[in-house]
């Protein structure tokens, strides 16, 4: 049985690390990777403080704690005078995965990317991350390209 709720998004505040943290960390582990403490920590004051282009969206349920999360970072681009805007993190904690929470927090990621003079807005996600996919599906589209790193 799916959960029913109204879900509002709005930017990270001070008060908000104890829910941030516990749904980062629940973020970590559904990657299945860690990170040190002191790396979590300097990215909360980036979002926080918007430094460098990052900052933190919130997904608060009407009926308990915070839902989900979005860390974001715009940047500029040799392919636009406008700014783009990764989505680098989107989690939904998995109790509340059906309920509008994604897909709130994505919209509300639009508006604030708009609003920062972003053109474009992407992210990226695992190819077996299917119960997002299908989200994303309906609200962005899929492109071609393979992403490298080292």
């Amino acid at each position: 049985m799916t959960k029913q709720h109204s879900t509002s998004v709005r930017l990270i505040e001070t008060g908000d690390y104890s829910d941030w943290r516990r749904l980062f960390d629940a973020y970590l582990v559904f990657y299945e990777t860690e990170l040190p403490d002191d790396l979590i920590q300097l990215t909360w004051k980036r979002l926080l403080s918007q430094q460098d282009g990052m900052f933190g969206l919130i997904a608060m349920s009407d009926c308990g704690p915070a839902v989900g999360i979005a860390n974001l970072v715009c940047h500029r681009s040799t392919w636009a005078k406008e700014w783009y805007c990764y989505l680098e993190d989107l989690y939904v904690d998995p109790t509340d995965r059906g309920t509008g929470a994604g897909r709130a927090l994505i919209e509300a990621t639009y508006e604030e990317a708009l609003r920062r003079g972003a053109s474009r807005t992407y992210w990226a996600t695992h190819k077996d991350n299917d119960v997002a996919r299908r989200l994303y599906d309906r609200m962005a589209t899929l492109t071609p390209f393979l992403r490298y790193e080292r």
